[in-house]
């Protein structure tokens, strides 16, 4: 899956998004049926929290100013590290994780236009995929944001980013129903 597949895939999420959240009042997006679960505004900010991350590291490759670590010279370890992150972040996967606290948003954020917001970002990120596409037919090795010792491959990196955003998508999906 090269540029072309993720493009599409990004464009078909961010048009959901903003077809499911974008006209919705500041209640009902930052709307919360109890303290520990997130609202559709903090899964949205997450998403930016997150994918954002991954920029730094993806213009360090760009520059060849990534160091991998050790670990990253074993296929095995990368493409099961790749494999094992991509599983965990599937919509179908029902497993509730913890995120670690670098991609947290704030617990009590009102931050307004964050549907806005999510849709500039999502534009940066186009642009990220679009100029990584030498990357991509490098198979070149990127370091997890949130720790550097676990390594994946950059399409590993795009189809976890993507396949997350899904699964946000649908756990803001059903906040909205129960409102």
């Amino acid at each position: 899956m090269y540029t072309e597949d993720f493009i599409n895939r990004l464009d078909e999420l961010t048009l959901k998004f903003s077809r499911e959240f974008g006209e919705l009042s500041e209640r009902e997006i930052h709307w919360k049926p109890d303290p520990e679960t997130w609202s559709i505004a903090q899964n949205i900010e997450h998403l930016i929290l997150i994918n954002q991350s991954y920029f730094p590291m993806i213009d360090k490759l760009r520059i060849k100013d990534h160091k991998k670590p050790f670990i990253a010279n074993f296929s095995f370890l990368v493409n099961f590290f790749g494999r094992t992150i991509l599983k965990s972040v599937q919509p179908s996967t029902s497993r509730k994780t913890k995120t670690f606290s670098i991609w947290k948003p704030a617990e009590n954020s009102k931050s307004k236009n964050v549907v806005f917001r999510f849709m500039e970002h999502q534009e940066k990120l186009k642009q990220k995929i679009i100029h990584s596409e030498d990357l991509l037919k490098q198979n070149a090795i990127i370091s997890s944001p949130a720790n550097p010792k676990i390594v994946y491959k950059i399409d590993a990196a795009f189809k976890i980013i993507l396949a997350h955003e899904e699964r946000h998508f649908q756990q803001a999906k059903k906040l909205l129903k129960i409102q």
